[in-house]
C-alpha cells in the first residue's frame, strides 16, 4: 500500500495537477493578453484609416475649391459679367459652358456648375447640369434667380479668393435635374471687379454620396462609413433611413448610436479630435468597433465641420483571436497530457524541460522574447515546444504585417503623392532635426528655395497633366543633384526646397546651386514637345543668414524673389536692347 501511494506517486500526482493547472492558467492568460493586443492593433488600424479618409475629404474639397478659384480668376469670366456687348456675352457664355462641361465630365461627383450674377436678384448667367442622359446647358427663361439662397448671399460677402462651403443638405432646388433630392454641398467663390466690387460668384454643387463613394472605394468591404455634421446629425449611414433624418423632421444622431462621440461635439476648448468607441446597446456578436474624427475644413469658409467615422464588426476585429484560442487550447491540452504522463513516469527527470516550457510561455504572455525551447525532443514535450514556436511565429507574422501597413501609411502621410518627394510636414521635421544637430555640433547647413517661373503658363496652356509632368521631372532632377544625406521636398504648387546638411564649404554649396539652375533651365519632354520652365533659386545659410527655422526659410524665400526679380529685369533689358537694335536697323 505504501508502495502504491508512496512519495513518488504523490509527487507525480501533485506535479501532474500543478502542470495541468499551470498550463490552463497560462494558456488562458496568454490568450486574454493576445486578444487585447489584437483588438488594440485593429482599433489603431481603423483610426488610421479614418484619419486618412478625412485627409482625402479635405483634399477632395480643396480640389473643388481650386476649380472654382480657377474659373473665377479667368479674365473671360469677369469680362462676361461686365460686358455690354450682346455678341461678346453670348460667346463668353458658350466658352464658359464648355469649360463647365469639361469639369463635370472629369469630376463625377459634380452635378451642377453655375455662374451667378450679383445683380438681377442673383440671376444665373451660365449653368450646366448633370442629368440621366448627356450634360445639359440651361439657357434663356430656364435660368433662375438664386439671390435668396444663403450660399449666394454668404459667398458674395467673402473677400476675393475665399471659398465658401455650405452645410450638407438635401437639394430641393427646382429644376436641379440629377441633383434633385440628393445630399449635396455647394462650393462657391466670389468674383470681384477691377475696382473691388462684387460682380457675381462661381458655384459647383457636389453630390455628397458620390464624393464619398470615390474616397471610400478602396476600403475593405466589411467597413461601414458614417458621416455627420457638427451637431451629430447623420449625413451618410449604412441604413439610408438614418441619413438626413432632420430633412424629414426627425433626429438620428451619431452620439445616440455610439458611446462617447458627444466628446467630439462639445465646446471647442473641451472636445476631442478623434476617438475609438463601440456601438451602443450591442452585444459582442452584432456590435461595432468604430473610429471617429472631427474633420475641419482648413482654409475654407465652411458653415460646419464634419464628423467622419469608420466601423467594423467586433466579430471581424476578434476573428484572429479565434484561431489563437484554438492554438492555445491545443497547447494547454498537450501540456496537461504530457505533465500527467511525465509526472507518473519520471517527474524529477522531466522537471527541467517542463520548467523551461512554462518560463517560455510566461515570457510570451508578457510580450517578451520567447526563451529557448526544447525543439530537439521527439516526444510530447517537443510537440508542445513546436506548438509554442508556431504560435510565436504566427503572431510575429501578424504584427510584422501590421507594422508594414503602418509604415506605408506613414510614408503616404509624409510624402507628396505626385512627385514622391517629402512633403511640407516631413521636410520641416527633418529641418528641425538638422538645425538642432548643427547648433549642437557648431556646423553649417543651407536651404535652396526654388520657384518655377513659367509653370502657370504651362498649366494654363497645356493643362494640369503637362504641369504634373514638369513637377515630376523637376523633382527627379533635384533628387539626383544632392547627396543621400540631403533632403529635396515639394512645399506645394510649383515650389521646391532643398536642405543641404553639413554645408561647410561655401564653394561646394554654390556649385550645387549652379547645378540646380542648370537643371531647371533644361527643357522637359512632354508629348513630343519640349517645355521650357526655368526657375528662380534663393539660398540661405545657417548661421550666416538666420539661426531659426522660420527665419532661414524666410531668408531663402526672400533671396529667391530677389533672384526672380533680377531675372525679370534682365529679360526687360534684353528686350529693350533687341528693340533698340531693330530700330537702328530700320533707320
Amino acid at each position: 500500500m505504501k508502495r502504491r501511494f508512496g512519495i513518488a506517486w504523490r509527487m507525480g500526482v501533485s506535479l501532474a495537477l500543478i502542470g495541468v493547472i499551470a498550463s490552463g492558467l497560462t494558456g488562458y492568460w496568454g490568450y486574454g493578453e493576445s486578444r487585447k493586443l489584437l483588438r488594440s492593433a485593429a482599433e489603431e488600424r481603423l483610426l488610421t484609416a479614418t484619419r486618412v479618409l478625412g485627409r482625402q475629404l479635405t483634399v477632395g474639397l480643396g480640389g473643388a475649391a481650386q476649380d472654382v478659384r480657377l474659373i473665377a480668376a479667368h479674365p473671360g469670366t469677369r469680362q462676361l459679367l461686365v460686358s455690354q456687348d450682346a455678341a461678346a456675352v453670348a460667346r463668353g457664355q458658350e466658352t464658359l459652358a464648355q469649360l463647365f462641361k469639361s469639369m463635370l465630365g472629369t469630376h463625377r461627383e459634380y452635378y451642377q456648375m453655375r455662374l451667378i450674377a450679383a445683380r438681377q436678384h442673383g440671376l444665373e448667367l451660365v449653368r450646366v447640369d448633370r442629368s440621366d442622359g448627356p450634360l445639359l446647358r440651361i439657357e434663356g427663361d430656364d435660368l433662375q434667380e438664386k439671390g435668396h439662397y444663403p450660399y449666394v448671399a454668404d459667398t458674395l460677402q467673402l473677400p476675393e479668393g475665399a471659398v465658401y462651403v455650405s452645410r450638407a443638405e438635401i437639394n430641393h432646388e427646382v429644376g436641379a435635374h440629377a441633383g434633385l433630392d440628393k445630399p449635396s454641398l455647394q462650393v462657391a467663390t466670389p468674383i470681384h471687379g477691377s475696382k473691388g466690387q462684387v460682380l457675381g460668384l462661381i458655384v459647383v454643387n457636389i453630390d455628397l454620396n458620390g464624393l464619398f463613394s470615390q474616397l471610400a472605394a478602396d476600403l475593405p468591404s466589411d467597413l461601414s462609413l458614417f458621416l455627420s455634421n457638427g451637431e451629430g446629425d447623420f449625413l451618410i449611414h449604412p441604413d439610408p433611413r438614418q441619413a438626413f433624418a432632420f430633412d424629414r423632421g426627425q433626429r438620428s444622431r451619431v452620439q445616440d448610436s455610439f458611446h462617447g462621440v458627444s466628446e467630439l461635439l462639445s465646446d471647442a476648448h473641451e472636445r476631442k479630435a478623434q476617438l475609438v468607441t463601440t456601438s451602443a446597446h450591442a452585444s459582442a456578436q452584432n456590435g461595432l468597433v468604430a473610429a471617429f474624427v472631427r474633420q475641419p475644413l482648413a482654409g475654407l469658409h465652411s458653415e460646419d465641420d464634419f464628423i467622419l467615422g469608420l466601423a467594423q464588426p467586433l466579430s471581424a476585429v476578434l476573428a484572429d483571436s479565434a484561431h489563437l484560442g484554438r492554438v492555445n487550447l491545443r497547447i494547454v491540452l498537450a501540456f496537461s497530457a504530457l505533465a500527467v504522463f511525465i509526472a507518473v513516469v519520471l517527474a524529477r527527470a522531466l522537471s527541467r524541460p517542463l520548467e523551461q516550457i512554462v518560463e517560455a510561455i510566461r515570457h510570451f504572455g508578457q510580450g517578451q522574447v520567447v526563451g529557448r525551447l526544447p525543439l530537439h525532443r521527439r516526444d510530447e514535450i517537443g510537440m508542445l515546444a513546436h506548438s509554442i514556436d508556431e504560435m510565436q511565429h504566427q503572431i510575429r507574422g501578424q504584427f510584422a504585417k501590421l507594422a508594414q501597413k503602418q509604415e506605408e501609411l506613414d510614408r503616404l502621410a509624409g510624402h507628396d503623392t505626385l512627385t514622391g518627394l517629402p512633403n511640407r510636414r516631413l521636410f520641416f521635421d527633418r529641418l528641425h532635426q538638422a538645425l538642432a544637430r548643427a547648433k549642437r555640433n557648431h556646423t553649417h547647413l543651407a536651404l535652396l528655395y526654388i520657384d518655377l517661373d513659367n509653370f502657370k503658363d504651362i498649366n494654363d496652356t497645356l493643362g494640369h497633366a503637362a504641369g504634373d509632368a514638369v513637377l515630376c521631372a523637376v523633382g527627379q532632377r533635384l533628387s539626383q543633384l544632392v547627396r543621400e544625406a540631403d533632403t529635396v521636398a515639394r512645399l506645394g504648387g510649383d515650389e521646391f526646397i532643398v536642405l543641404l546638411d553639413g554645408a561647410e564649404d561655401e564653394r561646394a554649396t554654390a556649385m550645387v546651386m549652379q547645378r540646380v539652375r542648370e537643371a531647371l533651365a533644361k527643357p522637359v519632354r512632354y508629348q513630343r514637345t519640349e517645355l521650357q520652365c526655368d526657375g528662380s533659386v534663393g539660398m540661405s545659410r545657417y548661421p550666416d543668414d538666420a539661426t531659426e527655422v522660420g527665419d532661414l526659410i524666410a531668408a531663402a524665400d526672400h533671396a529667391m524673389y530677389t533672384a526672380k526679380a533680377a531675372g525679370r529685369q534682365r529679360i526687360r533689358i534684353s528686350a529693350q536692347a533687341t528693340d533698340a537694335s531693330a530700330g537702328d536697323a530700320g533707320g
